[in-house]
Formats: structure tokens, C-alpha cells, sequence
């Protein structure tokens, strides 16, 4: 872990929310208004801590699944819980801090003059001012490696200097889960090793969607598989990526000459 993960605090409310799982979902159902149902009954647990890579097809329902852990979408039949909190009115507004979404667009989450302001419009809201609110800016850009960002226009930042502002956005927040929709996308080699150094650094459980297997097998050591609106694998991620008729069966494609079992070996 890195010293600036070691800084990254959550919130807590004792032992009894310690005692849940920082996930748990129990068959979820989400139809679309077209009739397409996403999810079909899916069943899904993750503890506090973990790291777990969310893998699968095209439509698959993982951004769906996303979009339900913090309450943006609303499920037919199921439920989720956040710790001991259901997600579900009157609870929406804990969840959504205690669950930070980093988008795949960091744009839709950087839309102030610079970053430092970005990073603060969250806590801000939940009424931090002062020494209290710079406090908590500093953290959360510590904790990405921002610090000289802070000054920054977020539309003047590189790809992966803005992915860490909006992360850092989030942090500020001090969820107690993270949940990062395809965090790779755009990046470039060096913005992808450097995510993955921020990431693995966190103190924080994260669900993480992502079509990028090397970067899964790199961050998760868990993975999930999900497909037509269920879980239909769930192991190691060593072991699951090195299950070829799996990842064959579910659309899943390793880069060329990618061998998960030599990395598996060197780590």
C-alpha cells in the first residue's frame, strides 16, 4: 500500500455495520422500459476490503448492476444493502456517500474551474467548510497523487490526471465503497500503471467493471463474471481467466500471447 492510501480514512459507524458486508445482493431483477430485462434475479456479495473485477459481454448488466448499488436505478424485485443500510428511500442519501461511482467519462464528473474546487463541491454540500473542508481536499488528493493538480483546469489535464481528479472527487466524499465503471477506458499505457498503483494503494473495498483482463488480474484478485443479468462465474481471478472455455462461453478475450497462469506464478 502506498503512504498516500495509508492517509485515505472512511467513515464508520462501529461494529455492527463492520459485522455486513460491505455489498449484498439478493435477486435483483431490472427491466427496461423496452421490456429488456438486465438483470435476472442476480445475487452478488462482496466484504469489506475486497477488490472484485466485474467481467462480461456487451450488455451483460454491469453497469446496470452499478447504476443500482448506489440508488440511481431502482430495482423491480430484489435488494441491495450498503453494510446494514437497504438501499431504498429513506436511506439514498447515506448511500450515495457511502458508495462513491466513478464514471467511465471523468468529464461527467470534473465541471468546475479547477480541480481543487471539484474535489471540494461534495463535501461542501454536506456542509464542510473552513479548515475542516481544505482538510478533506487534501486528503483526497494525496491519496490519488494530485496534489499538484489542484489548481489545474480539469478540461486542461491529461486523460489520467482528470481520471484521478474525478477518483479524487469521490474520495472526498470518504465512501466506504467504490464502485469504478470501465477505469482504463482512454488511458494511455503509463495513465493505466499509474491507476493501478492508486487503486491497489486504497484502504477501500472496490467493484470494479472492466473489459481490460491484464488490469482485473492486475487489481482483483476476485473476479465475477456476469451475463444475461446474472452471476454466472465467480473464483480467483488467476484461476478464472485461466479457464479458457469460461471466458470463450461469455465473450471473453485475454490480448494475444496474455498467459494468467505466468503472472499468477511471478506474483
Amino acid at each position: 500500500m502506498t503512504a498516500a492510501g495509508r492517509t485515505m480514512r472512511t467513515a464508520t459507524d462501529g461494529g455492527a455495520r463492520a459485522s455486513a458486508p460491505a455489498v449484498e445482493v439478493s435477486g435483483l431483477r431490472f427491466r427496461y422500459p423496452d421490456g429488456h430485462e438486465a438483470l435476472a434475479g442476480l445475487d452478488l456479495r462482496v466484504e469489506r476490503g475486497q477488490r472484485v473485477a466485474l467481467l462480461g459481454p456487451n450488455g451483460a448488466g454491469k453497469t446496470t448492476l452499478a447504476l443500482h448499488l448506489n440508488g440511481i436505478s431502482v430495482a423491480d424485485a430484489g435488494t441491495v444493502r450498503i453494510g446494514h443500510l437497504v438501499v431504498a428511500e429513506p436511506h439514498l442519501a447515506e448511500v450515495r456517500r457511502r458508495v462513491g461511482l466513478v464514471f467511465q467519462d471523468a468529464d461527467d464528473q470534473l465541471f468546475m474551474p479547477t480541480v481543487a474546487e471539484d474535489v471540494a463541491f461534495g463535501p461542501a454540500n454536506l456542509g464542510l467548510r473552513g479548515a475542516e473542508l481544505d482538510a478533506r481536499v487534501d486528503e483526497a488528493l494525496a491519496a490519488v497523487g494530485a496534489d499538484g493538480l489542484r489548481s489545474r483546469t480539469p478540461h486542461h489535464l491529461s486523460g489520467g490526471e482528470r481520471r484521478r481528479a474525478a477518483l479524487a472527487t469521490v474520495l472526498a466524499m470518504r465512501p466506504d465503497v467504490l464502485v469504478l465503471d470501465e477505469p482504463t477506458s482512454g488511458l494511455d499505457p503509463a495513465g493505466r500503471r499509474e491507476l493501478v498503483d492508486v487503486l491497489g494503494g486504497l484502504p477501500i473495498t472496490q467493484v470494479v467493471i472492466t473489459p481490460d483482463l491484464p488490469f482485473a488480474l492486475e487489481l482483483c484478485p476476485r473476479s465475477v463474471i456476469i451475463d444475461g443479468g446474472r452471476v454466472v462465474a465467480d473464483a480467483a481471478t488467476p484461476d478464472l481467466l485461466a479457464d479458457d472455455d469460461v471466458l470463450r462461453r461469455h465473450r471473453l478475450e485475454l490480448p494475444f500471447g496474455f498467459d494468467p497462469r505466468a503472472v499468477a506464478r511471478q506474483d
